[in-house]
């Protein structure tokens, strides 16, 4: 991955983990946070999605990924919280 491919892997990040804030309705968590919890999301999201067979490409379909992976993500944190 060069640079670029970084930037973007940060960017998407960003994107997908306040996406889930907002779908989650949590409270915003900063650019670094929201960074943070995208590309930990995009982790996930890619593993689980490809557990069951489902395979994303493109920006559009990595972005959906990561944002289904912080969710996934948001939730844990929410259930070790209480």
């Amino acid at each position: 991955m060069g640079f670029f491919g970084l930037i973007m892997l940060l960017l998407i990040g960003a994107g997908a983990g306040w996406l889930a804030g907002k779908i989650l309705k949590r409270e915003n968590r900063g650019f670094i946070g929201n960074m943070v919890i995208g590309v930990l999301g995009a982790i996930i999201g890619s593993f689980l999605l490809s557990f069951f067979g489902i395979f994303t490409f493109g920006l559009i379909g990595t972005l959906i990924s990561a944002t289904f992976g912080a969710i996934v993500l948001l939730y844990i944190i929410d259930l070790i919280q209480k």
